[in-house]
């Protein structure tokens, strides 16, 4: 179940991460390189969105523990939020070196949002043994 919520957190912490980062990201950075990349750009980000991606991972994570209770701990939010923002991060890295390059046609948005929620899946699956015991 730690698995399922961190997919669905990781999806809504990509989702807020790229609407606001396009809608009021100031400055907006290459996460391979950190040189400065217009908005909207595959791989971008900036603090504004960074941000929204913490908000968003959480949101969804809390929601599963205070009104769902599809988590049983605080600490499984932590874990679901973290996963969320890890794999958000990788899907900015993904974007930036594959999404749009020659010889990769078959990575589109909608193979890189599939690679997305698996990361955040696997990632709170493996933390939810190794870290909570689960």
């Amino acid at each position: 179940v730690l698995g399922y919520v961190a997919s669905l957190a990781t999806k809504l912490a990509d989702t807020f991460a790229s609407e606001i980062g396009k809608a009021y990201g100031k400055t907006t950075f290459l996460i391979t390189n950190l040189k400065r990349v217009p908005r909207g750009t595959e791989g971008a980000i900036s603090l504004e969105g960074t941000l929204a991606s913490v908000v968003g991972g959480l949101s969804l994570s809390a929601y599963a523990y205070l009104g769902v209770g599809l988590i049983s701990s605080l600490e499984g939010v932590g874990v679901a939020t973290f996963a969320a923002f890890f794999a958000t991060m990788c899907e900015s890295l993904i974007g930036a070196t594959l999404q749009e390059k020659e010889g990769f046609g078959w990575m589109t948005n909608e193979v890189v949002n599939f690679f997305n929620t698996l990361i955040g899946a696997a990632v709170a699956m493996s933390m939810g043994v190794l870290v909570l015991g689960m």
